[in-house]
């Protein structure tokens, strides 16, 4: 069965004129109806192979599935999610594919698993740095664990990567949605030595006034 889904998938995906994302999940939610009913480890393993052709519109369906197991999960699910997180990320957008979604879900189910989610700000692999910070996208958006957002921000606070400090400006501004208050106290008495691409993100969700404080006192 596995095999054969497979197959069907990568045909469908061959047959598209233009392959667009949207095509693209739709084939993913059209053949996951054939193996919801598997073991989760088993389906695990049919992402994995998905994964391992390297091909973006196989990933994206492998993350699409990983997402939709979420009522399934457990954390030792942490292990395979982090091992495709290093093998088989390699841009922005797979990383915030797997981390805003998958990632963040089983984080928001075990908060246990926070202090690994940390550990990543000091990884040599930009994608595990910036994806320390999407990951707490999802739970911070249902109003969980600021206090680790302020930690990973302070963390990666001057990273070398524009793509990094974007990833924690993004997440601020998601925080600031539920506590706007307490971002914009982070971002006033930061705003001295706070990297401009990372302020311009975690303000836009201010109101104007507020972000133009913030921006005129940190020239």
């Amino acid at each position: 069965m596995e095999k054969g889904t497979i197959h069907r998938i990568r045909r469908e995906i061959n047959s598209l004129d233009s392959m667009m994302t949207p095509d693209v999940r739709r084939i993913g939610r059209k053949y996951f109806r054939e193996v919801k009913g598997l073991p989760k480890n088993h389906i695990l393993d049919i992402c994995q192979e998905l994964l391992d052709s390297g091909t973006w519109a196989e990933r994206i369906i492998a993350f699409q599935w990983a997402f939709q197991l979420r009522k399934r999960y457990e954390k030792e699910d942490f292990n395979t999610f982090e091992r495709w997180l290093k093998a088989h990320v390699t841009g922005w957008s797979s990383c915030d594919d797997l981390c805003t979604h998958a990632m963040g879900e089983l984080l928001h189910q075990f908060p246990e698993l926070l202090p690994k989610v940390k550990e990543w700000t000091s990884s040599e692999n930009m994608w595990k740095r910036r994806g320390a910070a999407v990951t707490m996208v999802y739970p911070i958006r249902r109003g969980k664990y600021l206090e680790v957002v302020f930690e990973i921000a302070d963390s990666l606070f001057h990273d070398d990567e524009e793509l990094v400090l974007k990833g924690y400006g993004w997440m601020l501004k998601e925080a600031s949605v539920t506590y706007r208050r307490e971002v914009y106290d982070y971002v006033m008495k930061n705003r001295a030595t706070m990297p401009r691409t990372a302020l311009r993100y975690a303000l836009e969700k201010m109101p104007e006034h507020m972000r133009k404080k913030a921006m005129e006192t940190s020239l």
